[in-house]
């Protein structure tokens, strides 16, 4: 059957470069397809002009897809075009699911089955939980472990050597490398392998076992792969020993939509596709048919200076609809009063979209709060076991039982107490013996040195006070005022999470609320994970970039495009990149890029005070005409109380460090005793003389010299 009549009998229309590619049967091909190109609606057509134009076996072509229900859903698409037939006959798996069918031959063949897949998480987590233990010399979190294993698959997946293992303990927080030897060995000793572990024994059978590679060769003699771009460099090894000296090979993906860095993907194999396979082809399908031209436009400029792609351009199949969207906002909290204002009078299909799942946390609290409709994509629950969150409740629950030893023992050192672990054993000893505030203990019977017992009495201040405030004022205690942040400075670890659990503290005036809160907005998002049919047509949809990747919305809102957030750092010069500061900056403008493409008709991007350096590049900043804040004047000439422009985060900064039995200097009335905060009142004592203060008035003048 020619091209023409299987176009004729089974109603194909497609463009010149889909044609193409459903034409080019024989050899390695590399299709590189833009977002909204219809590659699927390709690789389905392809897979029946095989079939039917060619001639060739269904039983001889391997289609893999990146997971179990894009399989699926090729399968039904191949049956609904095609018919139910050849599409029994035609084989869609995942890596996974072809190297489980290598694995089981090879057993068959030698008689029995080396090692028993391990599927359980429970069971994986918990060899992990006790080598975490041993090695590390602390219990794990939930966010510990899911760390710890996306590690583990990156290790696998990326055939790293123990040389290479041993240096991403610089990286991580933990001692990976002694971590991955004692699970790879406890997986060994009990004849188990996990499912990364599969695709190592396949791989090791196809390379040792001469005639299974032999079989499996002979049966898939034509081999497609969606998703390339997401494929691991293992999985790469093993298509390529697949393919063999035939090398008819079929990829499709497209590397400026690589965006799992952190499952192994490998989008260089792409990059390296006609030098790993000589006399390969390379074709491109560069019409978008799902977005607005302005969008397209936008996006193509955008993704062009990345440097790790191909040469290809996206271009749009729709006509001029709307102006990509600029929101002007003061600061992050904007953004969550915006959407819940949009999601109260949404009529259409709106996608909020996000780098990371805590985000959306501050959102779907107010949804809840306002009982506005939404639905949640894939949440993720590892934030609330997160080290910061485990670490702010400890401190909440030690201030409201200041007599709990075991929470103390785990806040003591991360707080400004100074206290030595010696000591700190000894005071719960005697806290525990006479029934005693553990605090009290440290000030009046602890031995304790001067500067000890004074640190010791201003964090008793503060316990005492926290419990007073708003749940907000009283993370931003202490995180600012209590020593934690200086702890997360130490440990360099990121406080984007204090942001989000301040964000959700402003609705509750204490602290033990706000501590119910996290645990009921827990259960409200593992509740719509397993959900209702009646989620699935509400028209406001949140969800991660990635769990996006493929989707399309009418309209599309991105969040939290902060420097510092996301993208998490911007380089200082670009051109000075190291090669894996270039390959983690690329991959984040990816992302984007993928975030920019889901939206089909409008897009709308927050304008914040905070530098966006990703929307500016997509949309650009009006110019402002140069000028001198006044409070740059004021400074030229010489008087240092001028205004400074009001921004929310830093005023909450600022007023978290000024605390009772604070000594400070006003400009005006000079060095001052702080006897009682009261919101956004400040007594102060200068001398004889008691002045009450408003706190924002001092932020705004710069009165206060702390």
């Amino acid at each position: 059957m020619t091209y023409e009549e299987f176009c004729s009998q089974f109603h194909i229309q497609l463009n010149e470069q889909q044609s193409e590619s459903v034409r080019s049967i024989d050899g390695p091909i590399l299709l590189l397809a833009v977002p909204g190109s219809g590659k699927t609606t390709v690789l389905v057509t392809r897979l029946g002009y095989m079939v039917y134009g060619a001639g060739i076996a269904p039983e001889n072509i391997l289609t893999l897809t990146y997971t179990i229900a894009a399989a699926r859903d090729m399968e039904n698409r191949f049956r609904f075009y095609f018919g139910d037939g050849c599409g029994s006959r035609l084989e869609f798996r995942t890596i996974n699911g072809i190297c489980a069918r290598v694995i089981q031959y090879y057993g068959n063949r030698i008689g029995k089955t080396p090692f028993s897949l391990m599927t359980e998480n429970d069971r994986i987590n918990g060899m992990l939980s006790d080598i975490f233990r041993r090695t590390q010399g602390d219990y794990a979190t939930e966010s510990d472990l899911k760390g710890i294993r996306s590690m583990i698959t990156y290790i696998k997946n990326r055939m790293l050597t123990e040389e290479e293992i041993r240096q991403l303990d610089e990286e991580a927080d933990v001692r990976i490398s002694e971590i991955y030897k004692a699970y790879h060995e406890m997986l060994h000793g009990g004849n188990l392998m996990d499912y990364d572990d599969q695709m190592i024994y396949a791989y090791n059978i196809l390379r040792k076992s001469p005639e299974t590679l032999q079989r499996f060769q002979d049966q898939y003699r034509y081999i497609c792969v969606d998703e390339a771009q997401d494929t691991s460099k293992i999985q790469h090894e093993i298509i390529r020993l697949l393919a063999g000296r035939r090398d008819n090979l079929f990829m499709v993906g497209d590397e400026d939509q690589s965006i799992y860095g952190f499952r192994a993907a490998y989008p260089e194999a792409l990059l390296s596709f006609e030098k790993d396979h000589p006399g390969a082809r390379v074709l491109l399908m560069e019409e978008n048919f799902r977005s607005c031209a302005q969008i397209v436009e936008a996006a193509d400029r955008f993704i062009q200076k990345n440097t790790l792609r191909h040469e290809k351009h996206m271009k749009a199949a729709r006509a001029a609809g709307e102006e990509i969207e600029q929101i002007p906002l003061n600061d992050r909290k904007a953004q969550y009063d915006y959407l819940v204002r949009m999601a109260e009078r949404c009529q259409s299909q709106t996608a909020v979209l996000y780098r990371n799942h805590e985000n959306v946390l501050p959102l779907v609290d107010q949804l809840e709060r306002k009982g506005i409709p939404y639905r949640l994509r894939n949440a993720e629950m590892t934030f609330f076991t997160h080290r910061i969150v485990a670490d702010i409740r400890n401190i909440i629950a030690f201030a409201i039982n200041p007599r709990d030893t075991a929470v103390f023992l785990q806040i003591y050192y991360k707080i400004a107490t100074y206290i030595k672990k010696q000591d700190a054993l000894r005071i719960c000893e005697i806290s525990e013996r006479e029934g005693r505030d553990i605090m009290e203990i440290a000030l009046r019977g602890g031995q304790l040195p001067d500067r000890t017992v004074q640190s010791c009495r201003l964090i008793r201040m503060h316990l005492k006070c926290l419990l007073t405030e708003r749940a907000d004022r009283a993370i931003s205690r202490i995180v600012y005022n209590m020593g934690y942040g200086d702890y997360l400075e130490r440990m360099e670890i990121g406080d984007s999470k204090v942001f989000i659990l301040k964000m959700i503290g402003q609705g509750e005036n204490s602290p033990g609320r706000f501590v119910e809160r996290l645990d009921e907005l827990r259960a409200i998002m593992e509740g719509r994970m397993k959900g209702g049919q009646e989620e699935n047509i509400q028209p406001v949809i949140l969800s991660t970039i990635h769990s996006s990747k493929g989707l399309e919305y009418d309209n599309v809102y991105l969040l939290d495009v902060i420097d510092g957030i996301f993208p998490e750092s911007v380089p200082a010069n670009a051109k000075s990149m190291d090669e894996k500061e270039r390959e983690i900056y690329e991959e984040e403008r990816r992302l984007f890029y993928v975030g920019v493409t889901r939206a089909k008709d409008r897009l709308s991007v927050f304008r914040l005070d905070q530098k966006s350096s990703l929307c500016e590049e997509l949309v650009g900043r009006k110019k402002k005409a140069v000028q001198k804040t006044r409070r740059t004047l004021a400074q030229e000439r010489g008087n240092a109380a001028a205004e400074r422009p009001f921004n929310r985060e830093a005023y909450e900064k600022y007023a978290a460090q000024i605390g009772e039995g604070m000594i400070l200097r006003h400009r005006k009335f000079g060095e001052g005793v702080v006897e009682e905060v009261q919101g956004e009142l400040v007594l102060i004592r200068f001398g004889e003389m008691q002045k009450t203060l408003g706190m924002r008035v001092l932020y705004e003048k710069d009165l206060l010299i702390l």
